[in-house]
């Protein structure tokens, strides 16, 4: 007879979560939860919530008189996070988006703070973090280089809550990696015994900030 595991813990509904932004290079968070300075976070995110975004192309090749692909190969693998900034009056906001130093975003004796837009921007890549939250069930997801790649328009009218719409796109790093994943892992229930301890994958325990590695993740002793 046909058996079919399902468990509603392995599910997951983005209920909250919220994004963190730091200079380059700056590692890891450890484990899931707020990050510690030097990371800012960037405030209230839209409804919308966060879009982790997959690009990839592929070319096929089939051998002669065959219709088939015979194989693939992969010639474009990018990574994208999408999100809507609704604090469009966070200095941390207004310099992610405007590609400016946040220290030039101090405000005068008045309480106003100034700053213009170049015509030829330079490069702004800098470190950031995600997380989404689900109860007890959590992803992160750490981009170590990522860059704000796409800004949709801003629309200021009394029926809309004027946010920024960002795209933001994942370089990769020093190990070829451009997004390190983190999550709350559980066993599924098995159909036919209890799964082994041995099954069990654990992040291995870690001192400071480091930036993971797969030899982080392996099965529990």
């Amino acid at each position: 007879m046909l058996q079919i595991t399902r468990s509603a813990d392995l599910t997951m509904v983005g209920a909250t979560g919220g994004a963190w932004v730091a200079p380059l290079g700056t590692p890891s968070p450890v484990g899931l939860g707020t990050p510690l300075a030097p990371w800012a976070g960037l405030g209230a995110i839209s409804d919308d919530g966060l879009k982790f975004g997959i690009d990839e192309d592929h070319k096929e090749f089939s051998p002669w008189g065959v219709t088939s692909a015979f194989r693939t190969q992969i010639t474009k693998s990018v990574r994208t996070f999408g999100l809507t900034l609704w604090e469009t009056n966070n200095p941390v906001v207004k310099s992610l988006v405007f590609r400016i130093p946040v220290t030039d975003l101090a405000p005068d004796k008045d309480g106003i703070a100034r700053f213009a837009e170049s015509a030829s921007p330079k490069p702004d890549r800098r470190a950031f973090y995600f997380l989404t939250v689900d109860g007890d069930t959590m992803e992160g997801f750490y981009v170590p280089a990522g860059e704000v790649t796409d800004r949709s328009d801003v629309t200021y009218k009394s029926e809309e809550m004027a946010g920024y719409d960002i795209t933001i796109t994942a370089y990769p790093d020093a190990s070829n990696v451009t997004v390190y994943h983190a999550f709350t892992a559980s066993i599924p229930p098995a159909a036919n015994g209890a799964p082994k301890a041995s099954d069990v994958i654990t992040p291995k325990p870690t001192t400071g900030q480091t930036t993971p590695t797969q030899a982080d993740f392996a099965p529990a002793a």
